[in-house]
């Protein structure tokens, strides 16, 4: 399992942007970049550093993916039929910790992940702890029943920053189906992501 080696707020501070829509983000009230310099008047960005900004944005937002893994992701995009940045979208949203996050079962992210690692996720009926596992349609992801009565369960089913997206379909409070494989339109991103300038990042 791959491990975040810095907080990850800082992420938000360095884009300036509250990626994750969170209330407790820095961003909220200081929305110039951490450091000393930080709030100095900010130069012209090359294509490179759009791109590269954009790329950290996409990999920044989906937790603990490693350069590698979303490297490949990038690659297995590219050589699927159809457009690469919807291809791409698509990948990233079948991993098992996104479908966990995205059903309301964790507050964040990283939580997610932390439940499917510590085996509290069931894919179809069978037990599984590894958050990078693709989810396919139809299929049915359940929480234990310990992970049910857990704070940061309940805690993540009132959350009224975020809603559960219609390719995820809710069956009660511990299950749901995956339905589709969703496009870039239908993703709910708190901040505009621009897979387009990840294609164009990996393939110069």
């Amino acid at each position: 399992m791959s491990k975040r080696h810095s907080a990850k707020h800082k992420l938000d501070r360095r884009l300036g942007e509250n990626i994750w829509g969170r209330p407790k983000s820095p961003v909220n009230k200081r929305e110039y970049g951490p450091g000393q310099h930080g709030q100095r008047r900010k130069g012209k960005v090359s294509d490179f550093g759009i791109q590269l900004r954009a790329k950290q944005k996409l990999k920044g937002y989906y937790g603990d993916v490693t350069e590698k893994q979303f490297k490949h992701c990038y690659e297995e995009a590219a050589r699927m039929k159809g457009d690469t940045s919807q291809n791409l979208i698509g990948l990233l949203e079948r991993r098992l910790d996104m479908i966990v996050y995205r059903a309301k079962f964790a507050p964040t992210i990283w939580a997610a992940r932390q439940l499917v690692s510590h085996g509290h996720v069931r894919v179809n009926g069978v037990k599984c702890n590894i958050a990078s596992r693709r989810c396919y349609v139809s299929d049915e992801i359940t929480l234990g029943s310990k992970a049910q009565e857990m704070a940061l369960v309940l805690e993540a089913q009132q959350l009224a920053e975020r809603e559960v997206p219609d390719y995820v379909a809710p069956d009660g409070n511990a299950k749901v189906t995956f339905i589709r494989v969703p496009t870039l339109d239908e993703v709910p991103y708190p901040v505009k992501m621009e897979p387009n300038l990840v294609v164009e990042f990996y393939s110069r």
